[in-house]
């Protein structure tokens, strides 16, 4: 097995017509976003942007990222609990950085107040690329591990019918036996159904916490109907609404619009734009202070930052965190690139230095989700000189740039011309995992996600415009 032949992509009349023959095939397959903007536009749906062909993945380094998901899953939950490792690597990032500040704020007032949910559900993605080094040998390389609002598990779950579909009309029908069935969706959607089984009331319902324009709800939906073909009842609900129905009972237990609230589950608040007012916030607080269980919990949405990240590569971190299991943390150790802190102090300057004279080696990272937050090249050094000897600069982390060999595709996008691309990839794994007290009652890796963008663009995702879902084709 190989890439899709260069005959076959260079051949304009078979791209000319398999271009509006794939459009058509991702809309009656359900790979789906609103392209409404705002609450007053018009209402219109169209096919979320994909690749023409699935890409080339070597199959060794998928099924690696595969069987390492679990592993991440329980890391994660390790952390979450460790309330001494939490304060100590974020006290400096929360004196610089206001978003971080007011989470780990609530973080502080749950943990002082008597815990009133043992049930911890955890939804994540970790996501990868394909590192190749000068001698041409690639390894897989973390980026970084979504701990809230983990996306695309529903869309992605549509693609490989869509490729498939794709590669038959281009008579490319080994290669179409190589794209892999794939449903994060039903995956996900069984983690929550363990958890909502556990809270243990039929009548309390899943609450999906979601923005006031959402393009990516058809992404939610296909979770949400998992759910309901479970006879699980689900609502949607944004800020404002748990801020003016929400309230606790006496138990804690979670109330909105009259509903008792099983589950919270986070497909917003990751974002400081997120939070519109102090109601907001004070609505976050309300639901971390509930009976109902949170996905992710407040200590879980502050595993993901960019922060523990960093503080997890360090020498010996693994290690005590997983004492008696030296094959997990040599798996989890595997995927890590490097990553360096910009604390002060005489290592956090050697980090600077080091990206001052080679800024095209490495990223610099805030404590941000949602893509389109990093920075490359040049404005590494525009940032770091403006705040080298100041604090600000805890607010990031350094992290070794990964060097993907590009490949070439065709990215279809609604209202755009369709042309070759040089191409790079993002790998993600989805992991799904409850815990009850201190028994981990379901761990599985839930299925993956490909994304591809241009390799002219550095940064961002598939919500942000500039990445298009793909699926991997196994080599």
């Amino acid at each position: 097995m190989s890439a899709i032949r260069k005959d076959v992509l260079r051949d304009e009349n078979l791209i000319r017509n398999l271009e509006e023959m794939a459009k058509d095939t991702a809309l009656l397959h359900g790979v789906l976003m609103r392209t409404k903007e705002t609450p007053n536009s018009p209402e219109v749906v169209s096919y979320a942007p994909f690749t023409l062909f699935p890409t080339p993945v070597p199959s060794a380094l998928f099924h690696q990222a595969l069987a390492v998901q679990t592993h991440f899953n329980r890391l994660v939950d390790l952390v979450s609990q460790n309330p001494t490792f939490l304060e100590e690597t974020l006290a400096s990032t929360i004196k610089v950085d206001d978003f971080t500040a007011r989470l780990f704020s609530i973080y502080k007032q749950v943990r002082q107040e008597c815990q009133s949910q043992s049930i911890v559900l955890g939804l994540n993605r970790s996501d990868y690329m394909l590192d190749q080094n000068p001698e041409g040998w690639t390894s897989l390389k973390q980026i970084e591990i979504n701990t809230i609002a983990a996306s695309f598990g529903g869309l992605s779950s549509r693609t490989p019918d869509v490729h498939r579909h794709i590669l038959k009309v281009a008579n490319l029908l080994e290669e179409c036996d190589q794209i892999l069935d794939n449903n994060p969706a039903e995956g996900l959607a069984r983690g929550l159904a363990k958890a909502w089984e556990l809270y243990g009331s039929e009548r309390a319902v899943v609450m999906f916490l979601v923005e006031d324009v959402q393009r990516n709800i058809y992404d939610h939906r296909y979770v949400e109907n998992e759910l309901w073909k479970k006879n699980i009842p689900v609502i949607r609900r944004r800020f404002e609404d748990v801020c003016r129905t929400g309230s606790l009972d006496q138990s804690k237990r979670l109330f909105v619009d009259g509903q008792e609230i099983a589950i919270v589950y986070f497909r917003n608040g990751y974002m400081p734009q997120n939070y519109t007012s102090e109601q907001s916030w004070e609505a976050r607080l309300m639901m971390e202070r509930s009976l109902a269980v949170k996905c992710p919990d407040i200590s879980t949405h502050l595993v993901g930052t960019k922060k523990v990240q960093q503080e997890l590569a360090r020498p010996g971190v693994l290690e005590s965190l997983f004492p008696d299991e030296p094959e997990t943390v040599a798996q989890i150790r595997a995927t890590f690139t490097g990553l360096y802190t910009l604390d002060l102090g005489e290592e956090g300057d050697k980090t600077v230095a080091m990206a001052l004279a080679n800024p095209d080696q490495y990223v610099l990272k805030p404590q941000r989700e949602g893509g389109g937050n990093n920075i490359y090249g040049k404005e590494i050094c525009e940032v770091l000189e403006n705040m080298k000897d100041s604090s600000d600069r805890t607010a990031y982390i350094l992290m070794d740039k990964i060097q993907p060999r590009p490949e070439q595709n065709y990215l279809l996008r609604p209202g755009a011309p369709l042309r070759l691309n040089s191409c790079l990839s993002e790998l993600g794994v989805f992991g799904a995992y409850v815990r009850k007290g201190k028994d981990m009652v379901f761990n599985e890796c839930v299925g993956h996600l490909l994304r591809t963008k241009s390799s002219d663009h550095a940064d961002g995702g598939v919500a942000a415009g500039v990445a298009v879902l793909d699926n991997p084709l196994l080599v």
